[in-house]
């Protein structure tokens, strides 16, 4: 129990801006092929200041857009935007790549691009849409814990698409970290599902918790498809692309559902 609560910690400090206790990482060896089993509740962890100001900012009679837009702002300071670099970065290399070289070229540039720019309005769009359309359907509280839900999903789909490949750049950042396990794999996907059934089950319904896993289960399995014929493999920034997705995925279903 302790050593994973220390692999929180370090998931925690990977994942975020969060400051982290320098104990928690005495004798580590970098690698995250371990610690990725911790992702789905560090993910849930970093996202609790987001979630406090959806629920306060509701609660305090606020308009549900500007709400909604003020909360992705404070999870975008939380997480240093590593997962909208990571959508931007996949969408600028598979959009403007004519190869896998040169997808991964393009990636690699620090410079955003037209499909890159394109990608983080629709993500921040989507995202803002849905949570101010779950903000006039759920009392503010419940439309936190909806989105503590989806960040513990999302982070869950991180580690599934950097198991099932590859990969794509040999001395890439995702590749020296390490790929997790097929024991972190399933320890992470199980503590997103429980994680999820505690969440959403009892604010929204069994329907809508099925409905979520199903959209977040075929987004996940939908982007590594195309990750693996555009590249032939993962980098640091289609596993934050994934998340990107599923993010937009989990919370356009529950708004669906409610």
């Amino acid at each position: 129990m302790r050593e994973y609560m220390r692999d929180i910690a370090r998931a925690v400090a990977f994942l975020s801006r969060i400051s982290v206790s320098p104990s928690f990482f005495e004798g580590y060896d970098g690698k995250l092929s371990h610690v990725s089993r911790t992702f789905p509740l560090a993910g849930l962890l970093i996202v609790v200041p987001a979630a406090l100001t959806f629920g306060v900012l509701l609660d305090l009679k606020a308009d549900p857009l500007m709400a909604a837009l003020l909360t992705l702002v404070v999870q975008t300071v939380t997480t240093g935007a590593l997962h909208e670099d990571g959508l931007s970065d996949t969408a600028d290399g598979l959009g403007g790549g004519k190869d896998r070289d040169r997808a991964l070229e393009i990636m690699k540039d620090s410079r955003i691009g037209t499909y890159g720019a394109a990608a983080l309005i629709l993500s921040f769009g989507l995202r803002g849409a849905a949570l101010a359309a779950l903000a006039r359907h759920l009392p503010p509280f419940d439309c936190a814990i909806a989105l503590l839900a989806t960040a513990a999903l999302s982070r869950g789909a991180m580690v599934w698409h950097w198991y099932a490949l590859p990969p794509a750049k040999p001395d890439g950042v995702a590749a020296s970290a390490g790929k997790p396990d097929g024991d972190a794999m399933q320890l992470a996907l199980i503590t997103a599902l429980g994680l999820a059934v505690l969440l959403i089950g009892p604010v929204l319904s069994v329907a809508a918790l099925v409905a979520c896993l199903l959209a977040t289960s075929a987004a996940t399995l939908l982007a590594t498809r195309y990750v693996q014929q555009k590249l032939s493999g993962h980098t640091g920034d289609t596993i934050g692309a994934t998340q990107q997705i599923c993010e937009i995925a989990s919370l356009c279903t529950l708004v669906m559902c409610v």
